[in-house]
């Protein structure tokens, strides 16, 4: 669908220069008045009221009423003397060319100008018939930076305010344009526009002259590389879009569902924490309060994408500054038409607050419009009921609130809405209580005339008590907070401070891709998704594999935490890293809790870990083909290389970091407990020589698809790795702290002879390798099963383990995602280039790429560019990259592949620009795709942060800047 359906022209210094005019009439006054005024003062002026203007010129000096209605009748009166000379002559360069051309094309357009004078202008200039509507001082009552002008001319032309572009000169009419949810072309020099966001819809240039209508057809284009966006509405793609369309600060995200609610909706706000009790999974993270409820009636017809009809659809986010836009132009079954702007964010600085701003402007006719906005403490999770609801009110300042606590884990919960509006001309409507038990609301009515514009900002606030258990009614300090969080709190503010803090965010995290548009949307996103789940100031959560986003895996924290989301936040915020790392050792007395129940020693980390570090994961779940059939999950039992994982992340954050307090605290014990455990799993055997090996059987690695494997590569290397590695970590301890080595030493109960013992365990795992041809087995008798099909993994349309079922996958040569490859790639330096080849070949064709684990493709795509094959690694890349926008395994609706968005970080950073680091310093080893022209990225090492930027020249050769900043 056309982005472009009108154009609303500013007229003072864009279609003509009546902004000298008012110069020189400014000027005359001021002389008379004896006061001081010259262009930057007049600069000043541009885009404001008449009377906003006169206290530029009066420089703070006070004056009567009386007084300021003479001064500003006298400037009206020189100006409207120099308006006499005005004609057709008088459009600025390109004008006239520019208006033929949208003539031409039947492109509507308007005019819309603070100035009362504008009917006047615009009929000696010759362009009075020839608009579509002509929008003036008159029109409405709140001037620009306010919305309401620009909606105000969308209406009279009949055009959805989201389709329209404008054409300003002045900063305040740019500001305007963006708030009324619309594209703006800045005409003047670049200072001029200094203080906009960054990101925001805008593009600049000096003049109209050149200017042709496709130029403004691209300007109302978004930023291909930074917005998501939806245009049309399609129910059968709701759920996927939900989940598309998650925002999220840190603490609390929700999935992209309509704030006026559709049939059959999987709407949802997780926040981090506040888990609760239920059957097969244990526990899930709560469905919060539904904080967006948002009720819109004209003449008595409830506004709903399922009613009346849709006229026009599109919502967008906005990556950079962490916005969801939503405009809609609906006709009521009464046959009114309204439009509408729906604006929302969860304030990253802020991180309990969250935000909403409606638009609303009537289009066709007068209507009476009413306004309910709640909070619906009746939530479920998939209905299942986990709050207990308490009391409710409304507090001093007009909010309204509600309390609640989790039925089983006693979790307490505030939350707090305000609701404001303002009228773009009479008087605003103020809210009144408006609820019923369980559902506090806030309710407001106002009646709009056609072109009028009600704006609607509903404050949130939640305050969470979970870290301290009260008894009921002792937790009045938690509406307190809540309440007190939206006092001094406006919508413009809030949202200012929040894009300013996800500013600060992508200066770290950014990666940029240039030559490929999709790429580089495509990863933003994925970062994004991270983001907006990664705890900023609590050290006792993670991120789960579907993040905040969905119902998928309950919330549950997997392994996709420490080798898939880390390494980004390691390399870019090292804060967030440690935050999640010690989310692991908090978690550190349900690891030995498990261990032990085992009949082991040490700390065994959960395959599926929530709120105290016990495995949660479900042993029993219904078929995928039949419900009414029981599976049983092993991957709680056996699939345990997850102790090596966390082992690994803890490790990676040390070397990059040097966080030496961090290893000495809390790392070396989760490595040294963990070491414990493998000590004790793995099994001493006699092998045909007579030597003592030691086995791990019995186990599920990287590739699912094979339960109870003996000797699976990848969880061998790992036990062995974190063994010696403990023996390092501990060495290191006992030169540097050896007080802290003493105490870990006599709390682990660790003996005399416990580092021996580990170094011959570690020394004697078997690891199937073959030193001839570098093939590394999978696991004991992966080549004797069964082949498949090569043809099969080409034409296959689902899982192969749905094909073969989950014996039949179990017995063949089949791979659900990386196993070996990805061990390839955790230690890239520990194999030489033909076991990458051999492995490359044995295993990247059986694996199930498609149909199988999100996890895969990012490590292929790693691997692809250790191979140098940058176009095949390009292909898995696109793969891992698309998980949630395209939705190619048809579930993105559970939630956002969370392994997903940092594998294609890794993807890229150690991948395409092949960063890696030795004792000798870092390094670089760019293999793009070729049409990729640039990479460019930053990372932090040891507290100094590098720039990488790899560009690619004319004739294929890679020109490198990699150095400190």
């Amino acid at each position: 669908m056309s982005t472009l359906h009108a154009i609303i022209f500013d007229l003072d210094g864009v279609i003509t220069d009546t902004a000298e005019y008012h110069y020189h009439a400014w000027q005359r006054l001021a002389d008379e008045e004896g006061l001081t005024f010259d262009r930057e003062a007049n600069e000043r002026c541009r885009g404001v009221t008449r009377r906003d203007s006169l206290m530029v010129v009066l420089g703070g000096r006070p004056e009567s009423e009386e007084r300021l209605q003479d001064m500003m009748a006298r400037k009206q009166s020189y100006y409207e003397a120099l308006l006499d000379q005005i004609g057709p002559a008088d459009l600025l360069p390109g004008v006239a060319d520019l208006l033929d051309q949208l003539d031409a094309a039947a492109i509507p357009y308007a005019i819309a100008s603070a100035s009362k004078n504008a009917p006047a202008v615009c009929a000696r200039l010759g362009i009075a018939d020839r608009l579509g509507m002509l929008a003036d001082g008159y029109s409405v009552e709140r001037q620009k930076p306010y919305p309401d002008l620009f909606r105000f001319a969308a209406a009279g032309l009949g055009v959805p305010a989201a389709r329209c572009l404008v054409v300003e000169d002045a900063a305040a009419g740019v500001e305007a344009a963006l708030a009324a949810g619309m594209a703006a072309l800045a005409l003047g020099p670049a200072e001029r526009f200094a203080d906009l966001p960054d990101g925001a819809r805008v593009t600049r240039r000096d003049d109209l002259d050149g200017v042709a209508l496709d130029d403004l057809r691209a300007a109302a284009e978004f930023d291909p590389g930074w917005f998501v966006v939806q245009d049309g509405f399609d129910p059968t793609t709701q759920h996927h879009m939900e989940t598309v369309f998650t925002l999220g600060n840190g603490w609390f995200a929700a999935r992209g569902s309509f704030e006026e609610g559709y049939p059959g909706e999987s709407a949802a706000t997780f926040a981090h924490g506040l888990w609760d009790d239920m059957p097969i999974s244990f526990t899930e993270l709560v469905n919060l309060p539904h904080w967006l409820h948002l009720t819109i009636s004209i003449d008595g017809d409830e506004f709903r994408l399922d009613r009346g009809e849709v006229v026009d659809f599109r919502r967008h986010t906005d990556l950079r500054r962490g916005l969801l836009c939503r405009d809609v132009t609906w006709r009521a079954p009464n046959g009114k038409v309204i439009d509408l702007h729906f604006e929302r964010f969860h304030a990253y600085h802020r991180e309990r607050v969250g935000a909403i701003r409606l638009l609303a402007t009537a289009v066709s006719h007068p209507c009476a419009i009413a306004i309910r906005a709640g909070l619906d403490g009746h939530v479920a999770n998939e209905n299942l009921l986990h709050w207990r609801l308490g009391e409710q009110g409304k507090g001093p300042n007009g909010a309204v609130w509600l309390r609640a606590r989790t039925r089983h884990t006693g979790h307490e919960l505030a939350v707090a809405a305000s609701l404001s509006a303002e009228l773009s001309a009479g008087h605003a409507p103020a809210p009144a209580a408006d609820g019923c038990p369980g559902f506090p609301a806030l309710a407001l009515a106002a009646d709009l005339a056609p072109g009028q514009t009600l704006q609607v900002d509903k404050l949130v606030a939640f305050a969470a008590g979970r870290d301290r258990p009260t008894a009921a009614g002792d937790d009045w300090h938690l509406f307190e907070n809540a309440l007190g969080d939206l006092n001094n709190l406006t919508y413009d503010r809030l949202r200012d401070d929040h894009a300013a803090a996800w500013g600060r965010v992508w200066q770290r995290g950014d990666v940029v891709i240039e030559g490929d548009d999709e790429a580089q949307l495509a990863l933003r996103f994925n970062l994004f998704q991270l983001l907006v789940a990664a705890p900023q100031h609590d050290e006792r959560v993670s991120i789960g594999a579907k993040t905040l986003s969905g119902y998928g895996y309950r919330g549950h924290v997997f392994w996709d935490t420490e080798i898939f989301i880390l390494p980004y936040l390691i390399y870019t915020n090292p804060r967030l890293a440690r935050n999640m790392l010690l989310y692991r050792y908090h978690g550190l007395p349900g690891a030995r809790r498990k261990a032990q129940g085992n009949g082991y020693s040490g700390a065994q980390f959960p395959w599926e870990s929530a709120e105290t570090g016990d495995e949660v994961t479900p042993r029993w779940v219904p078929h995928f083909s039949d419900p009414t059939r029981l599976v049983r999950i092993w991957t709680g039992d056996i699939q345990i290389h997850i102790t090596a994982d966390v082992a690994y992340a803890v490790m990676q954050y040390w070397r990059v970091t040097g966080d030496d307090d961090f290893m000495r605290d809390y790392g070396a014990e989760m490595i040294l407990d963990g070491a414990r455990f493998w000590a004790a799993r793995a099994e001493p055997e006699t092998d045909e020589n007579g030597a003592t090996t030691y086995a791990i059987r019995d186990v599920i690695g990287p590739d699912e698809y094979h339960e109870h494997v003996d000797n699976n590569a990848f969880t061998n290397f790992m036990a062995r790795w974190h063994l010696l590695t403990a023996l390092e970590v501990f060495d290191w301890l006992q030169t540097t702290h050896p007080a802290a080595a003493v105490d870990l030493a006599d709390r682990l109960q660790l003996a005399a002879d416990t580092p021996a013992h580990w170094k011959n365990v570690a020394g004697g795992i078997r690891f199937l390798h073959n030193p001839d041809t570098g093939l590394i087995d999978q696991f004991e008798g992966f080549f004797d099963r069964e082949p498949v099909d090569p043809e099969l993994f080409r034409t296959a349309d689902r899982s192969l383990q749905v094909i073969f079922g989950i014996e039949g996958a179990n017995e063949r040569q089949v791979l659900k995602q990386a196993d070996v490859i990805m061990l390839l790639c955790l230690f890239r330096d520990a194999f030489d280039r033909r076991a990458w080849q051999t492995n490359w070949d044995a295993y990247m064709p059986i694996t199930d790429h498609r149909f199988g684990s999100s996890l895969g493709p990012s490590f292929h795509a790693w691997a692809a560019c250790e191979m140098d094959r940058p176009e095949e690694a390009y292909a898995h890349f696109m793969l891992a990259a698309r998980a949630d926008l395209r939705n190619p395994r048809g579930n993105a609706g559970d939630g956002i592949h969370a392994a997903s968005t940092g594998g294609v970080w890794q993807a890229a950073v150690f991948g395409f620009a092949g960063l890696r680091h030795a004792a000798e310093g870092h390094s670089v080893r760019p293999r793009l795709p070729r049409h990729w022209r640039r990479l460019a990225f930053t990372y932090a090492y040891h507290d100094t942060i590098y720039s990488v930027d790899i560009a690619r020249g004319e004739g294929g050769e890679y020109r490198v800047r990699h150095e400190p900043q």
